[in-house]
């Protein structure tokens, strides 16, 4: 099946069918109870009720897709925009004029500042940072030590973010601090998603006034590293600087709130993912030893034993194969949500104007029907011979079309060179207290992975 052949072009408009409505809905709250529960168990078992499913959320219906086909046509369509619940519980972080949020020509604008930092050519520029990075954190590890995987995977996420593309040398700081307020505000807002309780979470309960306090302390974070590169009269060849000196549609310079929620969309969400990534990525080793092993026998053969580089990269199949295979079982980013404009359809159900849909990278990509041994790990199903029986969308960690993430080779280039170097170096164990369950936020990442580096 091709998108071109569920591209939602409305068909006649007798034709059309109202998707069915997932059972076990409360009144008053409809869905949302069994989305604070248990997410991934209810959105994994929406494809049993058909391709499009109705869901009530509060007084709300809400429409899921739950075919890879489906996602491929939802995002790929102009019949839907970067919106809906999901993108509305993130505009007290993201703002309304950055990329993430963005829509139309704002979008196209902002997306041609900030690409040619992201561009194929460009990533080799990183690559000293990168590695630089990810030896340091073997440096830093001790033999038979306990490692705080959460704060490690943060520090290191926003340690090449921040010198890669801001060309800051001061977060290290700050690496704990966003970390912590980010957890904060991301479990805040799918609470606020799923269950939307309106006035309520402006009430003076506790857990408002901590998600309050984080959200104005990662804005005074991001407000901080601007008005520093402004004092500091530096003009570097960065990210940064394109944002300060980028014009808006009419030639003038973008406001400083365009500013501000660009470089929020540049460093949050993205440290975010990338230290989710990285935590299940350390999970993963310390869970399949044998993976790991396979992984640093590769890097030896690839480097010769000499300390793994930006170079090698392209060469280490196995660890990248690793990396794509721990993306997709524990994808950071588990949900999305789009917004219908104009009346349309999707699958042969009737998608009103207005309407929200929410589909989930994670049912997606642990679907039976796309996978065979759909909850193996199992890296060598991204071998070329087997990839290729991999339905189309069925993996999309970065999405599609004009919404796919530009930061993608950046992404996977730090997150194959963390996992190889960290491989050569050790092998890990669970350590006493750790605790790799699914904390379920915004996105997914262990509750509190505390691993022990034992030097092979």
């Amino acid at each position: 099946m091709t998108v071109e052949s569920v591209k939602p072009v409305a068909p006649e408009a007798a034709e059309l069918r109202e998707p069915p409505l997932a059972g076990g809905a409360v009144p008053g709250l409809g869905h949302g109870l069994k989305l604070v529960r248990d997410p991934l168990a209810f959105m994994s078992g929406l494809g049993e009720h058909g391709d499009v499913v109705r869901l009530r959320l509060g007084p709300k219906t809400v429409y899921a897709v739950t075919t890879p086909a489906l996602t491929g046509a939802l995002a790929l369509s102009p019949d839907f925009k970067i919106d809906g619940p999901l993108w509305e519980s993130l505009e007290g972080l993201l703002g309304k004029e950055g990329v993430a949020t963005a829509n139309g020509p704002r979008h196209r604008r902002q997306r041609r500042t900030i690409q040619p930092a992201f561009r194929l050519d460009a990533i080799p520029d990183y690559g000293p940072v990168m590695e630089e990075e990810a030896h340091a954190l073997t440096v830093r590890w001790r033999p038979g030590e306990t490692i705080d995987c959460t704060s490690e995977s943060f520090r290191v996420a926003v340690r090449i973010a921040a010198r890669c593309l801001l060309r800051g040398e001061y977060m290290d700081e700050r690496a704990e601090r966003l970390s912590n307020d980010l957890a904060t505000v991301f479990r805040g807002m799918y609470r606020r998603m799923v269950v939307p309780l309106g006035p309520l979470y402006r009430l003076p309960f506790p857990a408002n006034r901590e998600f309050n306090r984080a959200l104005a302390d990662l804005h005074l974070l991001v407000d901080e590293i601007v008005a520093e590169r402004r004092a500091s009269g530096q003009k570097p060849d960065d990210l940064l600087t394109a944002l300060l000196e980028a014009k808006d549609d009419n030639g003038d310079p973008i406001g400083e709130q365009e500013i501000h929620d660009q470089v929020v969309a540049i460093l949050t969400p993205g440290s975010e993912t990338v230290a989710s990534t990285i935590m299940w990525l350390l999970q993963v080793l310390a869970e399949h030893p044998e993976h790991a092993e396979k992984v640093r026998t590769e890097v030896e053969s690839v480097t010769g034993g000499r300390p793994v580089g930006f170079e090698h990269v392209r060469s280490l199949t196995h660890t990248n194969n690793v990396v794509v295979e721990a993306m997709r079982l524990r994808p950071a980013v588990w949900i999305l949500t789009r917004r219908a404009v104009t009346d349309t359809a999707l699958g042969g159900y009737r998608i009103p104007a207005g309407a929200d849909i929410v589909y989930s990278p994670y049912a997606i990509q642990r679907d039976a029907r796309s996978y065979e041994g759909h909850l193996d790990f199992d890296p060598d199903r991204w071998r070329p011979e087997r990839a290729k029986d991999v339905p189309k969308y069925a993996m999309s960690p970065f999405s599609v079309g004009n919404r796919k993430c530009p930061s993608d080779h950046f992404s996977m280039t730090q997150l194959s060179l963390i996992t190889a170097a960290v491989s050569a170096k050790y092998r890990f164990e669970q350590a006493g207290g750790s605790d790799d369950t699914t904390r379920v936020g915004i996105t997914l990442r262990p509750h509190d992975l505390r691993l022990r580096a034992m030097p092979w």
